[in-house]
């Protein structure tokens, strides 16, 4: 019985990592042109500030053949598919609270893991101070953080939020998973309609992308002042 208990808790950890894994190496190899790098690239950059998926999402879903000013040549940035850039990134919220609703506790107590997941519970506890109005709206409370952007790695929060205002584990997973659907499809929309829509020449369309960079760079020095001004009233 407890061979089966360790058997089943070793799966449980690796299997988000095996999922995880798999998924994006197939999607990647799938894409057409050489968009499976440019794709790669993106979704590994979604783990680190300052980029969210309100930046992240965008930069896929652009491309085209764009002229170049002086040389009068034609450069090509292959468009990664809006449906496609929107549920991988969801799928990456998906997969990290998948990951923490089955092995929350156990990875506490793994080397180099363990205190990660204790620095995101402190984050956790900021966050739960911080955004009071999840409490009394429980799941549709964590559905609407996982959507909002600027929230970085929804997955991480989302699920160390639900934990902390007492949601099942099970409930907080299926949040998240509403959530990061959501959210990730709304801003690929909305950024697939601004491309066809604005995008007329080089020069705007550097500018759109460089306004994207912007706000990801903002949003995380927003959040270092704050943590350095709470860090000040204690």
């Amino acid at each position: 019985m407890k061979k089966k208990t360790i058997e089943l808790g070793f799966l449980k950890f690796i299997v988000p990592f095996i999922i995880g894994l798999a998924t994006v190496y197939t999607v990647g190899m799938l894409l057409p042109g050489n968009s499976t790098y440019k794709y790669w690239a993106l979704v590994a950059a979604y783990f680190f500030p300052p980029f969210g998926k309100e930046t992240i999402i965008p930069i896929g879903i652009y491309g085209g053949k764009i002229p170049v000013p002086i040389t009068n040549e034609i450069a090509v940035i292959n468009p990664i598919n809006p449906l496609i850039m929107a549920l991988s990134i969801a799928f990456v919220d998906i997969i990290v609270a998948l990951f923490l609703m089955w092995n929350y506790d156990l990875a506490k107590k793994v080397p180099f893991v363990g205190p990660f997941i204790k620095k995101i519970e402190i984050i956790g506890k900021k966050s739960t101070s911080k955004y009071a109005w999840i409490r009394p709206l429980r799941f549709i409370g964590i559905v609407l953080l996982v959507m909002v952007p600027f929230q970085g790695s929804g997955g991480l929060v989302g699920s160390i939020v639900g934990r902390f205002i007492g949601m099942k584990p099970i409930n907080t997973f299926l949040a998240i998973s509403i959530g990061a659907v959501v959210g990730c499809s709304l801003i690929a929309f909305f950024s697939d309609v601004i491309f066809s829509v604005l995008v007329q020449d080089f020069l705007l369309s550097i500018m759109i992308l460089i306004i994207l960079i912007i706000i990801g760079i903002m949003s995380f020095i927003y959040k270092k002042n704050k943590e350095k001004q709470s860090k000040k009233i204690r």
